[in-house]
């Protein structure tokens, strides 16, 4: 009799519940602690197509504005901003001005972005006088434009860290110095955290990966700024991830600070279609010398296909 019992559907608690089995968590995503931020939105799935001229390129102009994409036609974001934009855009920009650029790109890409789109920002925090930490406030930004948001990646470098001795106050309380060796990956949805099930398109991700991209904590090492030819490239390992977790097969990709090409290497590599921008000319350069070069050492006629029609 006891092996024919059905089993009961865990609830939140007041101590938490270690079963997961049908679990009802309304309780908690009812309570006061939600109250202010977006909430999923039952909306109607559209999805637009990017015009064929506007796919596999990179735009050499900013991202603030991007007329080549239709409303809800991105099926994920990612993208690593620059650090150093003030130098780019002729200004030494203030936190807020910075802040304030960034806001306006995620608008864009909140606009581009099919419902149920998830946005990637893979950030580093930075100074120690004091510290900022452009996560939170990027969070901040993107709950007020409408995100919701999924979670965020812990990105361990330890393997690739700098060999730094900056430790501040050596061996003394006085004032220690943290020394970085992780960056944080942010995840957001655009309206509803579940994506229309395309049971026309085919999901290009392994059960081994599964398990590991779905682990908060990402460990592999970072790239040679020197050996890409870009001042703070992200290894194509960081979209690869991305893309292969959140997207079907020949989807589209949007990277609005392209820089050296990664994403769009990765987007080539996982069979997806990409669209960058970046305002300095010789990074747009430098990404389709990258793309073009991983064509040739892939030496697949379906990838040359891909990316030839569309120029």
């Amino acid at each position: 009799m006891g092996n024919n019992r059905r089993k009961r559907g865990t609830k939140t608690s007041s101590f938490g519940s270690p079963g997961r089995i049908n679990h009802d968590s309304t309780v908690f995503y009812t309570s006061k602690l939600y109250e202010g931020l977006p909430k999923e939105q039952k909306v109607k799935y559209v999805e637009n197509s990017v015009p064929a001229q506007f796919l596999n390129k990179v735009f050499c102009k900013s991202s603030e504005k991007m007329e080549e994409l239709p409303d809800d036609s991105v099926h994920l974001m990612v993208t690593s901003p620059p650090y150093n934009v003030g130098k780019e855009y002729d200004a030494d920009f203030t936190l807020k001005e910075y802040l304030s650029f960034l806001k306006a790109v995620w608008k864009e890409v909140y606009r581009v972005l099919v419902p149920g789109g998830r946005a990637c920002i893979n950030i580093a925090n930075l100074g120690r006088k004091p510290y900022i930490p452009l996560h939170a406030f990027i969070a901040k930004d993107m709950f007020e434009l409408g995100f919701l948001m999924r979670g965020e990646i812990i990105w361990n470098k330890a393997s690739s860290a700098s060999p730094s001795t900056a430790w501040g106050s050596w061996l003394s309380p006085a004032n220690p110095t943290l020394r970085d060796i992780h960056e944080y990956i942010l995840i957001f949805s655009k309206g509803t955290f579940s994506r229309k099930n395309m049971d026309e398109r085919r999901s290009t991700i392994s059960r081994e990966e599964f398990l590991e991209f779905t682990k908060s904590v990402w460990s592999f090492p970072a790239v040679s700024a020197k050996e890409v030819g870009h001042p703070a490239p992200f290894p194509v390992e960081l979209p690869y991830r991305l893309i292969q977790l959140y997207t079907y097969e020949e989807e589209v990709i949007l990277d609005p600070f392209m820089g050296s090409g990664q994403t769009g290497i990765a987007a080539i590599k996982t069979g997806r279609h990409y669209v960058g921008y970046d305002i300095e000319e010789e990074y747009v350069k430098l990404a389709e010398r990258r793309i073009r070069g991983f064509l040739i050492e892939y030496k697949s006629p379906n990838l040359f296909e891909f990316t030839e029609g569309n120029k």
